[in-house]
């Protein structure tokens, strides 16, 4: 790995997307994207498309630092309305389009977003929100698009100058859960982006021979930001799938060189009977993030296939901050080496550093890592040490290797097949249901999603008559499904500690809460 400096330029003293455009293929012919179906769009595509966008963007009255909220479906056509935010100057902010109506409220109205673009199906949703700018971009990965949005864009000429940005402005925001249970918007300039891209672009050791398959969602940053802007750093290929499917992965490894995935579709490729050396013989690289790889998934998969999954550690508010190496070991259970540019380091609860081996905080910094939360001025505080280090509430160590082990969180967050889940938001609906006294929720191993949501209920007096599917019928009107516990349980009460606080690591150890 690496450890050159960037420059100044490098990380960002420009738009993004001016970043991308200089490290197109000179032959903007070459494709960038294609679909499962074979749909291929090229890199002069991209620089026609994202200015048809843009000036739709801008005919729409928006300008610089304006926040643009994105609901929609996977698409070809969602990766050029972010980088047409990039290059129009706008603030791109993405939600799963699972959210459900009260979680996109909250989101309209802590982010005020300008205009809203999202998928068809979500437009009455959006109108009973009161979203007075909203326009429609269907998600069809194999298709041409459609909706209001791709249509005016069909009107438009493809010349836009981009719009010039410093490294510190807004690139996204991006919501991530937080102490609260109230999720809080990372703001992530062009300089984050830039930075991160360019690391992790230098450190994988990206050509434009790569040729990445890609299955993650886009509305987080592994989908997007880490996958789709390392391959546009590189002039390289991405087969772009809807989403992941195993047997569909199997049969077009042989086509791509890297494969990135979050630790649920590696348990899931190992399922596969027909999965084995020969399939992947032409990839150089799988990655895995966004959760913790168990050491038991990394070593039957180097048994299976001869290769070793590289396992990296980031952040909502950093990206990428550690990742294994290229070149040299891979170790199960580790997260590897700082990337060029990132600080780490190690703290115990008075902010001194730890002894080698021992376990505390990780706080990090770098030009990766945002400026703090939007209009949160007291938890951006809070988040960050006198010195500029983000404490990240993970808890973890060094080895005498150098390599970082991440060993939990300090925060209650559990992350299940990737995706983050507060358990206070979830105890919080539970909490407005009638019969229940008070839950908790949890994270216990599964052996697919690497954690499953768990909860815990005591029934209040008159809730006799509750039940585990009336709870989970009536989350699901209120919750994305991934929030939505996987089990629920009965207790008569719940396990407290001398303060009272209820002690979630006795309720973690109960082995019959992880039967699924």
């Amino acid at each position: 790995m690496s450890n050159r400096s960037l420059t100044k330029d490098e990380v960002g003293s420009n738009n993004l997307y001016a970043l991308f455009r200089g490290r197109f293929p000179s032959d903007l012919s070459q494709v960038f994207l294609e679909t499962g179906q074979g749909r291929a769009y090229t890199y002069e595509d991209i620089e026609q498309e994202t200015a048809r966008y843009a000036a739709v963007l801008a005919g729409l009255g928006l300008a610089k630092g304006d926040r643009v909220l994105v609901q929609v479906e996977k698409s070809p056509q969602a990766v050029f309305l972010s980088l047409a935010c990039f290059r129009a100057g706008l603030i791109y902010l993405p939600l799963n389009p699972a959210y459900r109506k009260n979680e996109v409220q909250y989101v309209l109205s802590d982010a005020e977003p300008s205009a809203v673009i999202c998928g068809p199906e979500l437009l009455g949703m959006m109108k009973e929100l009161g979203v007075e700018r909203v326009e429609t971009l269907a998600g069809e990965t194999d298709g041409d698009g459609g909706g209001s949005f791709v249509e005016q864009s069909r009107r438009s000429q493809p010349g836009f100058s981009t719009v010039p940005c410093e490294g510190k402005d807004l690139a996204a925001i991006l919501y991530t859960s937080g102490t609260t249970g109230r999720p809080k918007g990372a703001m992530i300039s062009h300089r984050n982006l830039a930075a991160n891209g360019l690391a992790l672009q230098d450190c994988w050791r990206w050509t434009p021979q790569d040729v990445l398959l890609h299955t993650l969602p886009i509305y987080h940053v592994h989908g997007l930001f880490v996958a789709c802007h390392c391959a546009l750093l590189s002039g390289a290929k991405m087969i772009f799938l809807s989403k992941f499917d195993a047997q569909t992965v199997v049969s077009l490894l042989h086509r791509a060189t890297i494969f990135m995935g979050v630790p649920t579709y590696y348990a899931r490729l190992l399922d596969e009977p027909g999965f084995g050396k020969d399939v992947c013989s032409n990839i150089r690289l799988f990655i895995s993030g966004s959760a913790p790889l168990l050491a038991q998934t990394f070593s039957a998969f180097q048994e299976r296939t001869g290769h070793a999954i590289l396992e990296r550690y980031g952040m909502t508010e950093t990206g990428i901050n550690a990742s294994n190496p290229v070149e040299g070991p891979r170790i199960a259970g580790t997260v590897g080496k700082p990337l060029p540019g990132v600080l780490v380091r190690i703290v115990d609860d008075a902010g001194q550093t730890v002894p080698l081996g021992e376990v505390g905080e990780i706080q990090v910094k770098g030009d990766h890592v945002v400026a703090g939360y939007w209009r949160k001025p007291s938890e951006t505080a809070e988040a960050f040490t006198a010195d500029g280090y983000l404490k990240t509430g993970d808890l973890g160590k060094l080895g005498p290797n150098g390599y970082f082990s991440v060993g939990g969180r300090a925060k209650d967050l559990v992350i299940t097949g990737g995706l983050n889940v507060y358990p206070k938001e979830i105890e919080a609906a539970m909490d407005q249901l009638d019969g229940i006294a008070e839950s908790a929720v949890i994270g216990v191993p599964h052996p697919d999603f690497g954690e499953a949501v768990v909860a815990l209920v005591v029934r209040a007096e008159g809730g006799k008559g509750l039940t585990e599917a009336g709870i989970l019928a009536n989350l699901k009107e209120v919750l994305a499904n991934y929030k939505v516990p996987k089990r629920v349980f009965f207790l008569n009460e719940l396990p407290r500690n001398v303060m009272g606080k209820v002690q979630k690591n006795i309720l973690r150890a109960q082995p019959e809460y992880a039967h699924f």
